[in-house]
């Protein structure tokens, strides 16, 4: 029997900036949670797997699969690249307050120091506030001396360069980026499988605990890039006429959106690779027509994460309303 479109239970994560937006699509928000910052709607990371819901493989998590399906499910080269874990974490994100200034490791030191993947990561912006906007990347060359001054006097943003953002823009941030978002942003995240966050400033702000959050100032200066010059960006791609628009392509991941008023369908023959959908908007039923699985067919809404299996090529997208889905997968 082959494998069947998988769809997975968000893990939501109470953050003390997040807010109540993202918390309103799921229906099973824990009820001590004032604000869920975080929603992981795809992710094998050991402290928060999700979970199958659909089909003869409910209950098991994202790396039971990987340990019984292997390169079945994400791809002969992805498997041989990673093995038995998954190259992504899927996750949405509510911003009420500012994040913490931060930065992100690449491959390289986070192997070496943290056992880890780095973080390359992009974000797609959902509607927000007129008021969203990110900070990404250094208005100039700076320093480390710079860099404590401006941290001790609160003043580090006016060293750095500021976007209004809203929906539709795609902030691209590289590992060594320096960056934040600013309340009132909303997010879909696409990003390395990694959980490391290396924060620099975060406004003093007091956790749970009753205790300021930790920084992390000295692995943040390991990783910076101190050069306004970087490939992190922000832009507002065009849709295209046939509702497939490229977002963003790059050795980590490729990601597409997918804007749905009638059904379409998809053909991942040459594609060595699973392929996740995130949905944004709408409604979708979304059919494996070359398996021969009972639940060949999954529906996913807003907030839903669904994986296709690298051994299904034929995919159909029929929107039960005006939907949009971000279709993300790794070229290897």
């Amino acid at each position: 029997m082959t494998l069947y479109p998988l769809k997975f239970k968000a893990q939501l994560l109470h953050k003390i900036w997040g807010g109540h937006t993202i918390a309103g699509w799921y229906d099973f928000v824990p009820a001590d949670y004032e604000n869920v910052g975080e929603a992981w709607v795809l992710s094998d990371i050991e402290k928060f797997p999700t979970e199958v819901v659909n089909g003869s493989l409910a209950g098991d998590t994202l790396q039971d699969l990987l340990e019984v399906y292997m390169d079945e499910l994400v791809g002969g080269k992805v498997y041989e690249v990673f093995g038995n874990h998954f190259p992504l974490l899927l996750k949405f994100i509510d911003c009420v307050e500012d994040l913490s200034i931060q930065v992100h490791p690449d491959d390289d030191y986070a192997l070496e120091n943290e056992n880890s993947l780095g973080k390359t990561e992009m974000w797609y912006v959902l509607p927000s506030s007129p008021e969203a906007a990110v900070y990404l990347g250094w208005n100039q060359e700076v320093n480390p001396s710079l860099i404590h001054a401006a941290i001790q006097d609160g003043t580090l943003t006016q060293y750095m360069c500021r976007h209004a953002v809203s929906e539709g823009d795609v902030v691209f941030i590289p590992a060594g980026t320096v960056h934040t978002t600013l309340k009132n942003t909303i997010v879909a995240e696409i990003q390395e499988n990694s959980d490391l966050t290396y924060r620099l400033y975060d406004y003093n702000r007091v956790g749970n605990d009753g205790l300021k959050r930790p920084l992390q100032l000295d692995k943040a200066l390991d990783v910076l890039n101190f050069s306004p010059e970087t490939e992190a960006s922000v832009a507002h791609p065009l849709p295209d006429k046939k509702g497939i628009t490229n977002l963003a392509r790059n050795t980590y991941f490729t990601t597409n959106r997918l804007t749905l008023n009638q059904p379409v369908q998809r053909d991942y023959a040459l594609l060595d690779s699973f392929v996740a959908y995130m949905c944004l908007k709408g409604e979708c039923v979304i059919t494996a027509l070359d398996s021969d699985h009972p639940d060949q067919s999954v529906q996913i809404r807003q907030g839903e994460a669904v994986l296709i299996p690298a051994s299904l090529n034929d995919i159909r997208l029929a929107p039960l309303c005006e939907s949009e889905l971000l279709e993300v997968y790794v070229e290897i």
